[in-house]
């Protein structure tokens, strides 16, 4: 089975940097668009940044300028580099990849969720 799994959350100041990690594994024939997004208590769950097949970005206005998205397709995985944090970034960021698995062909690609990682920017 498909698994997406995320990685580098933690504790930083407002101001500093992490870099998020997302990696996919099983039987993986190709993923589509690769997906940042976070999610506070008691709020909807919001999309950060999209990196599509192309290479093609875009970020919410809040993010542009401070995260940067990126993909390796050779590794399955994609990155979130965050910097200038502010205590507003905090929340729990999730992956989504659209992938087609090479078991569900011919059927269509489907979306696969990470866990989630915790990202607190402290004062």
């Amino acid at each position: 089975q498909v698994r997406v799994v995320e990685s580098g959350g933690g504790l930083v100041q407002a101001g500093g940097s992490l870099r998020l990690s997302c990696a996919a594994s099983g039987s993986i024939y190709r993923i589509h668009t690769m997906d940042w997004y976070r999610q506070v208590p008691g709020k909807q769950r919001e999309l950060v940044a999209t990196v599509t097949s192309d290479g093609s970005t875009n970020y919410a206005d809040s993010q542009k300028g401070r995260f940067t998205i990126s993909r390796d397709n050779a590794k399955n995985t994609a990155y979130l580099q965050m910097d200038s944090l502010r205590q507003e970034d905090t929340a729990v960021y999730y992956c989504r990849f659209l992938i087609q698995s090479r078991g569900s062909m011919p059927a269509g690609p489907a979306m696969y969720w990470g866990q989630g990682t915790q990202v607190t920017v402290s004062s």
